[in-house]
């Protein structure tokens, strides 16, 4: 195998890794989801953007991605499954109600006030009844 597909193929695995983590489960698990969700072929080419530096480098923590991937979900105004599981994700990775409130009224100064009000009442719908 050239270095090329090695490092190929090491990143693929360092992102199933990451998937695995993010839904936890092992990494056979995070495949057979990704593969029945997307397909085989997107699947590919999610772990090996995964096994790059956005969420396998150590500049950033976990709670950190999460807050940007829903930071670029709200903005794109998806607040359906996906945003869910980061809403979920984000919990697991230390941010309480009061963090993800703050995140959307702080993304309504810089994106305006209908996408980050529709992504509070996911914040709503996935939170503890206490929230």
């Amino acid at each position: 195998m050239s270095d090329r597909g090695a490092a190929r193929t090491e990143r693929a695995r360092r992102g199933r890794a990451v998937y695995a983590r993010n839904f936890g489960v092992d990494e056979a698990a995070a495949e057979h989801l990704m593969t029945d969700r997307a397909g085989a072929d997107y699947t590919a080419e999610a772990f090996e953007a995964a096994g790059g530096p956005g969420w396998h480098g150590e500049a950033l923590t976990d709670r950190d991605r999460t807050i940007a991937v829903i930071s670029a979900l709200v903005a794109s105004d998806v607040s359906d499954r996906r945003l869910d599981f980061y809403l979920d994700l984000a919990r697991r990775n230390g941010l309480d109600e009061d963090g993800l409130t703050q995140l959307m009224i702080l993304l309504t100064a810089y994106i305006g006030q209908p996408y980050p009000s529709a992504a509070m009442q996911a914040v709503r719908r996935t939170g503890s009844p206490d929230a």
